[in-house]
């Protein structure tokens, strides 16, 4: 029960970092919030399909705000929440990637 709860809030609070309308304070809170479930799940490499989908979708979620963000024109006041919003997009995809590694070196190398 313990690692669903963990999953359900991991996926929770993802949800609510890709609103581009969060304040700060909003995204610090969180993202620390985001970080306390991940480590939850950090002694548990049965987790690691579970944090590469994440990071799978992170991947996308960045592509998609860049896009976004290159598409409007430059100094206006759009573009810069464009890339405020990029910026923080790729600061949980850097959170994401790096609890899947730590998981990664648990398991040790796939066979192949």
């Amino acid at each position: 029960m313990h690692r669903y709860v963990a999953r359900a809030n991991v996926d929770h609070y993802l949800g609510i970092l890709k609103d581009a309308t969060l304040t700060m304070q909003q995204r610090s809170t969180t993202t620390l919030l985001l970080v306390a479930e991940l480590d939850k799940l950090s002694n548990d490499a049965e987790h690691l399909e579970f944090a590469e989908s994440k990071v799978a979708v992170s991947r996308q979620q960045v592509a998609q705000a860049a896009s976004v963000r290159d598409s409007l024109a430059a100094g206006t006041p759009q573009r810069q929440e464009a890339d405020r919003h990029l910026i923080h997009l790729e600061n949980v995809h850097t959170l994401l990637d790096d609890f899947c590694h730590r998981l990664r070196n648990q398991v040790g190398p796939r066979p192949e």
